[in-house]
Parts: C-alpha cells; structure tokens; sequence
C-alpha cells in the first residue's frame, strides 16, 4: 500500500523515522573528500546544500503554520524538490535565473552563497533569505521582488527575475534572454556571424550604429542588471513537467532549439523539475518529449540524490557556458505537501542527502536530527518576525509600479533627433521628409527606419520581417540594418518571447504579428509576463516593447473571421498596456515615436495597432484628392508634432457645434466622410478620433461631448464589450449630460465578401445614427 504524505505533521515525522534507522561508518570521510566515490561534490559542499535544504523544507512548514491562523497567503510547497539546491551551486550568483514556484532551495543556495565570507556569514545569509521568502508568504512591503504585491522567487540583487507563469510561459522569455545577451554586449558575438535572424541573414553590422549617440550605448537608460551580467554569463529557467506539453513551455523548448540549428549562440539551461505521480524514469513521457526535442542536449538525474544532481548539473553548466548552447536537465522531483490523496512513493531528497552524509561519517543520526531542528527555529523565529511587517495600505502603492508614466521625458526623448550622417545612410541618401506625402503604411515604415537611427538596441522582427512583413509594411528595413531586422517563426508566443528577453536585457524590441487573430495565443505572455514586469519587481526589472499588430476589419469584404478580427476587449483588460491605433499616416509616426519613447524611457509595454484596410489609402472624400496622405515630419519638426500617450484629435467640420462623433480606426476615414456631407446639409460636426484605446483620452473626450450635448459613438468592435462601452462609461463618469448614440459592430464573426457589410459599421450606419441624435 501507498503512503500518503499530504500534511506537514506526517512529513516531519516520516523523516525523523527515516533519520533515526541511520548508521554511520567507523571512519568518515573529511569534509574537503567527495561525499561518495565517483562525484565531485565534497562533504562540506553537501553539508551546505543540506542546510539550504532543509532551510527551503521548514519554509513550507513555516507557511502552513502561517496560513493556520490567516497570516499566510502562499502556500505552494517545495519539499521533494530540494534537489535543485545543487543546480544553484554549480551557477554563478550572476548567472540571470527565472525560477519556478517550487524552487525554494535554489533561492536559499543563491541567496546563501552571494559574497558570503565565511560559514558563519552563510549561515545569516541564508537566515535573511528565509525572511525574504517568508515575507513573499505574508505578503511583507519588504518582500525583496514584488513589494508585497504577489510571492514568487525573485531578487534583483540575486539575478533572479519573476517568473510569474503557468504552463512555462516563462521559457519563451528565457531563451530570448539567452538570445539577447549575444546581443546586447553581454555576452560576445553570435558563433558564426549571424545575430539573430533564424535564417541568418547579416550584413556584417553588429552593435551600436556607427555615429550613433554615446548616450545610447544599445541598452536602455534604467534597464535592469543586464549590463552587469558578464560576457560567459548562462541563462537558467526552471519549469515543471506540464510545461511541455503546454503552449508555453512549447515554445520555449521550441525556439531554443530552432536558434541553435540556426547557429545562433543560445546560452541557456532549462531545468525540468519532474514530479510525476508514481514517480518518473529515463524512459518515461516527459523524458522522451525532452530528449526529442532537436537542438537541446539532454541529460537526466536523480533529482532527490543530491550528488547525481550536482554531477549532472556541473556538466551542463559547463557544456552551456563553454559551448554558449542550450541544455536540459532533466530531474526526478517528488511532489510532497501536495493535494490530500496523492500518492508517494516513498522518495524523500532530504532522507536522501541525510543517508548521504551519514554513510560518509559527516553528521550521526542526532546530529542531523539537531541541525533540522535548529533550522526549524532560525524559520519559526523569522516567521514571527515578518508577522509585524507592514502591507500594502493604499491603491497606489499597490499599482505605483505597474506603468510609470514621465509624459515629460517621454516628449523630450521623442522629439530627439539622430544624428543627420546616421540617417543619411539608412535611407540611402533618400530622406523621406523630401519624398511625396506618404501612406500610412510608408510612414510606419520610414518611422521604423528613424528609430533604428535613434535607438541603437532597436530590433524589429516577426514572419517574414526581412521581406517587408504581410502587408509590406518593413520593405526595405533588412537591406537598411540587416543585423538588426530578422525574421522569426510564426508563432505569437515565441516571438513574444524573444521580445520580453530582448527587453529584459535593456534592448528595445519592436515585433510584428500576422494579424490581430494571431495575438491571443499570446494573451497569457502580455497579461502575466509583460505588463506586469515592473508590477512584479518593484520597479527593479522591464521588459519594454512596441509590438506592432496589422488588425481591426476591412469594411470591403475582404478576408473573413480571421483576417477581420475586429475586437480587441481583451487588450484593454490588461493593466498598464499601451494600444495605440494610428488612423492617418499625419498620426502614425508621431504615436509610433511616443511608444518607442516611453518603452525606452519607462519600460512600457504597448501594442501599435495598425488598421489594414487604411495602410495604402490615399483619398478621403473623393478619388484622388490624396487627403489621406501626409508629408513626413522632418526631424526638426518631431518635438512639435509630439502625440502624447491618452490625447485624442478632433476634426472641425462646419459649425462644429451640432454633433460630437466619437470613433477611431476605420471609424476616423468613414466619419470624415458622413460629417463632410452633414456640413453640406447645415450639421455642424467635431469628428473625435481618440488614437488611443488604453488609456482612453478621457478628457479630450468629456471636453469635446461637452461641446455639443449631442455624442454618436461609432465603433468597429462588437457590440458587447467593445471600446464603445469604455466610451460611454467615460462620459457617465464624466458627468456628460446630454443625448448618446452608439453604431458598432454586430455581435457576430465577420464572414468572408460583400456579407461583412452586415456585421462590420459603415458610413449608412454612421449617417443614419447621426440623424436620429439630431433630431432630437
């Protein structure tokens, strides 16, 4: 019969058994010798990683005891996982580390052996990380990652980077991490010339762009330790054994295999922490999904045999550093504390690292009785000191780190101009400020092109970037900067991932997506690994990004559900991100600039949403007035024509004072034109394009509804929870007080042909709202 281990009481008393039935040689071995014949880890290496073991097994002890009387609010077990204490050991403390929740004993080893000077400084080491963990566990403002705000394994002083995930979705970001470092000066070149594209394709530039400014040295001003980590540095990331068979964890695996056959320098080591019920083998699934995966060497251990995981670990580490390739690891973990019911099978890593150094004659059975029980007290005791810790006591405490915002900064840094002999030589002598007034699509494109002059760790990427995108949007980018134009695969997690690494790093990711369907395999990344970075860190790391997103319906028949996604609710559900829809090439390179500005300046995450159906429009009211075209701002005019995160325009037609049209997208070009023929017929309008989905430009909207009592919304979302509804409860908080209309978009797909046009909005629609508001 099974035993079942499920309670902290049973727990201890199973390895007090188990310790009490051991026997000790009559001639040890000394502390300096291997623990046993065959390993390189000695018996005072052993001795340290138990007391970190057991240091992370009285933690969750600590935590249960904690939550008994509602103090404790985490209470994720690590206990049958310690083994990863001897992956710690054979790291460096500056090896960046993304840790999963079960990864208490890795914390304690790295927080333990950080300068530590002596035994006796290790020991308080390792007293201070149990308070840093445990403050996680109540929730503690002095929680050294998140502030009290969640309890992961974090510490920017530790390198060690939240990994708030489910499924793994962690790893995508690991190995863009291990990706980004070849590139951002920490850690040398690519092997073979090639810097990042998976097709590796190079123009022989690498680097800072020659000429550029000596303040932007390719990392962003206030990015995170990723300057200090050295150049033979190893990225780690440890995961379960659901991730991968999860979209994450897929991922992950899948482009760090995929940069390695590329012949891309992946630096990178996942650790699959395998507690399998029944307990796992060499020969079982996880195994063989792990150890087929192509590009990753595989090796596998024992993980409760502290001695085979340090062994195993040290070659790993060591075929990672030297060969800058990625690696997993693959450990056998036992799932101890877990649900009421479960089966054990008997397998204990701290009974095990007991028997190992009894049987080398390092502790008697008493002694390691006595040392787990005064590892118990330091724990206990740190527990009731954390108790009277103060909490999070105010909204903006809770959210001051989520999106800062430096309006002013992000205007200066906008409005810089690179350096002229720069530009000349991206454009290829061709300044597109002397060129004709340009689409919305070749504004994107000549503003991409600018900010590659402008930010020298600027990297734009997606499917098919280097032959200018689906809509041909990056023509002509990769023969600009080929090093830093590469194309990726297809799939919105990886690229994603390459991007949340390249912005932990400190450089300045702008990718590109397929469409707008293609972003909410992705959504689980934005909401719990982008956004939320600075949340999640206290300020101490980000992950900034511009990622550009063609979408929203063409109302021409064109494309179908898919290639006519028209809702974007879920983006605007998402704290702290950024959705810009630029509707005119006269807005899309001043919003674009403000993007790139604030990411480098505060981090932020935003999501440039481009409408298809406008990137080759040229006329607005009548076939080739070309008024939907703009000129391109010359760089001395940027600073003026700056476009500030939640500003709306509005368009003066006729009087201006009989009607406010709200809308955006799609919707600016279509009320453009109905409120042209209303002014011919005595309606005065004021078009309002809010350019700015999240936030929303609340005031300029209040102000301008104000102005005439009179507001038709006209949305291109669904119906049901479409921006429509942001826009109506902006004007109820408001205090507007007048007469609201709103036209969206049927609560259906968009079919494919002329049939669109009975879900999507178009201008009879928009006509026949504006008329019955004016009537009233």
């Amino acid at each position: 019969m099974l035993n079942l281990v499920t309670t902290p009481q049973s727990l201890d008393e199973r390895f007090r058994e188990a310790v009490s039935a051991l026997r000790t040689p009559e001639t040890g071995r000394a502390p300096g010798d291997p623990v046993r014949d065959g390993t390189g880890l000695t018996g005072a290496q052993a001795k340290d990683l138990f007391d970190a073991q057991l240091t992370s097994r009285h933690l969750d002890l600590a935590a249960r005891w904690l939550r008994s009387f509602n103090e404790g609010f985490h209470t994720a077990a690590s206990s049958g996982h310690e083994g990863g204490a001897a992956v710690a050991a054979v790291l460096r403390g500056d090896d960046p580390a993304l840790l999963h929740h079960r990864s208490a004993a890795f914390y304690c080893v790295r927080a333990a052996d950080a300068s530590a000077t002596s035994g006796a400084d290790r020991a308080r080491r390792l007293e201070e990380a149990a308070r840093d963990v445990l403050r996680g566990v109540v929730a503690s403002v002095r929680d050294p990652i998140t502030g009290g705000r969640d309890k992961i394994f974090g510490n920017p002083a530790l390198h060690l980077i939240p990994a708030l995930s489910a499924g793994g979705s962690h790893l995508p970001r690991a190995a863009g991490l291990a990706h980004a470092l070849t590139r951002s000066g920490s850690s040398g070149g690519s092997s073979d010339g090639r810097s990042g594209s998976f097709e590796g394709s190079s123009d022989g530039r690498s680097g800072p762009l020659e000429g550029s400014s000596d303040r932007r040295s390719g990392l962003l001003e206030g990015s995170s330790d990723g300057r200090a980590w050295p150049d033979d540095a190893i990225v780690v990331a440890s995961f379960g054994d659901g991730a991968p068979g999860r979209a994450g964890g897929v991922a992950g695996l899948d482009v760090a295999g995929r940069l390695d056959f590329a012949g891309q320098r992946v630096p990178l080591l996942l650790v699959c922490e395998d507690d399998t019920p029944g307990g796992p083998d060499p020969d079982g699934w996880t195994a063989r999904v792990l150890r087929g995966r192509p590009g990753l060497r595989y090796s596998y251990a024992d993980g409760c045999d502290l001695a085979a995981v340090f062994d195993a670990a040290a070659e790993a580490v060591e075929f990672v550093r030297t060969e800058r390739r990625p690696a997993v690891l693959h450990l056998a973990t036992v799932h101890l504390l877990g649900p009421a019911g479960e089966p054990d099978p008997g397998r204990d890593p701290l009974i095990d690292t007991a028997r190992l150094l009894a049987e080398a004659g390092l502790y008697t059975p008493d002694e390691v009785l006595t040392r787990y029980d005064e590892v118990g007290w330091q724990v206990r005791k740190a527990a009731e000191e954390v108790l009277g810790e103060p909490k999070l006591a105010a909204l903006g405490e809770i959210a001051g780190t989520l999106a800062p915002r430096r309006p002013l900064r992000v205007a200066q840094t906008a409005g810089e101009v690179p350096e002229t002999a720069v530009r000349e030589r991206l454009f290829d002598g061709r300044l597109p400020e002397d060129a004709a007034p340009m689409t919305l699509a070749q504004t994107i494109g000549a503003t991409l092109t600018d900010a590659l002059a402008t930010y020298p760790g600027l990297l734009v990427f997606g499917p098919a970037t280097t032959r200018g995108g689906r809509h041909g949007v990056t023509a002509g980018l990769h023969a600009r900067d080929g090093d830093r134009i590469f194309d990726s695969p297809p799939d919105t997690t990886t690229i994603l991932g390459l991007a949340l690494g390249a912005g932990t790093a400190g450089l300045l990711p702008v990718p590109e997506l397929d469409g707008l369907a293609a972003l909410w395999g992705g959504l689980e990344q934005l909401r719990t690994e982008a956004a939320t970075m600075g949340h999640l860190s206290a300020g101490a790391y980000r992950n900034p990004m511009v990622l550009r997103v063609p979408g929203l319906a063409q109302p021409f028949g064109v494309g179908g559900h898919l290639d006519n996604d028209n809702t974007v609710a879920a983006l605007r559900d998402v704290p702290g991100l950024v959705v810009a829809v630029p509707a005119r090439a006269a807005d899309a390179a001043p919003m674009l600039r403000s993007c790139l500005a604030a990411a480098a300046v505060d981090g932020t995450v935003s999501v440039f949403l481009e409408p298809v159906a406008l990137y080759q429009t040229r006329d607005l009211y009548q076939q080739g007035d070309n008024e939907w075209l703009a000129p391109y701002p010359a760089p001395g005019e940027w600073a003026e024509d700056h476009v500030p995160i939640g500003r709306a325009r509005t368009y003066g037609l006729g009087s201006a004072q009989d009607l406010t049209i709200v809308t955006y997208g799609n919707g600016v070009r279509m009320s453009l034109r109905v409120a042209a023929q209303l002014a011919a017929d005595g309606y005065g309008s004021r078009v309002v394009d809010l350019r700015w989905l999240n936030p929303l430009p609340t005031a300029d909207l209040v102000r301008e509804a104000g102005m005439t009592g009179r507001v038709l919304i006209v949305d291109e979302t669904r119906r049901s929870g479409g921006v429509g509804e942001g826009v109506l409860a902006a004007l109820v908080d408001g205090a507007f007080v007048g007469s609201v209309r709103r036209v969206a978009a049927a609560d259906a797909p968009v079919p494919l042909g002329p049939a669109a046009q009975h879900v999507l909005v178009g201008e009879d629609a928009i006509t026949q709202g504006a008329h019955t508001l004016l009537a009233r």
